[in-house]
């Protein structure tokens, strides 16, 4: 099982280093909506505090959901989603590796870029930390359930707006306890409740949303 898993991974990574246009269009298009928002709002420290976590997550968020509609569409373009659907390894565990190799090129990334951008909006050591912790954890929730959405729509004209209409509702959840950890940090709370639940999504996600969507693959593939 885990070597399919790596060895999906590993084929999904070479792939994406053959386009890393795509990649690099969605790190640009996350930092160019981040430094947007203290041109906007001004210079005033306290607002930007507030308003950090939620530009970052909101930002991250809309970043990841540029690369899911190219999640299976290659692979349905050129016929080796058949012939993955036919392989006798079930096709869950094939997705599950699709989908960690789509967290390691979009998520991922984005997390590490965090507590530069985090700067902009004067935020503490702490609230950094706690921000960058937060997308580490979250964003493979986003990565599994967009699989979802990804798989329903494939093939279907005008996609990527129904995979929008499909997928913002189911990351509500995430982007609340995510924005809602740095929150609890800058008002002394503590972040470990929102962090223990958002690591619960995604291990939920991780696990169990493969197996819907592969269930969807084999209906876009009939």
């Amino acid at each position: 099982m885990l070597k399919l898993v790596s060895a999906i991974i590993s084929r999904d990574l070479r792939l994406a280093m053959r386009r890393r246009a795509d990649i690099v269009s969605a790190l640009f298009f996350f930092i160019i909506v981040v430094s947007l928002f203290p041109l906007g709002v001004g210079p005033e420290p306290e607002l930007l505090r507030k308003l950090a976590p939620g530009v970052l997550w909101v930002a991250a968020l809309l970043a990841t959901m540029l690369s899911l509609p190219r999640l299976f569409a290659d692979d349905h373009r050129d016929g080796t989603l058949e012939q993955l659907a036919l392989a006798p390894q079930p096709l869950g565990l094939i997705v599950l590796g699709k989908v960690l190799a789509h967290w390691l090129v979009s998520g991922l990334p984005l997390a590490l870029l965090t507590p530069v951008l985090g700067l902009q909006f004067d935020l503490s050591t702490d609230a950094l930390w706690v921000l960058t912790c937060s997308l580490l954890i979250g964003t493979p929730a986003l990565s599994a359930i967009g699989a979802i959405g990804a798989a329903l729509t494939l093939g279907v004209r005008g996609g990527g707006v129904l995979l929008s209409l499909l997928v913002l509702p189911l990351y509500i959840p995430v982007l609340v306890f995510g924005a809602g950890a740095v929150d609890a940090t800058v008002t002394g709370l503590g972040a470990q409740a929102h962090l223990s639940l958002l690591g619960a999504l995604t291990l939920a996600g991780v696990f169990f949303a493969p197996w819907p969507t592969a269930a969807a693959l084999r209906i876009a593939l009939e």
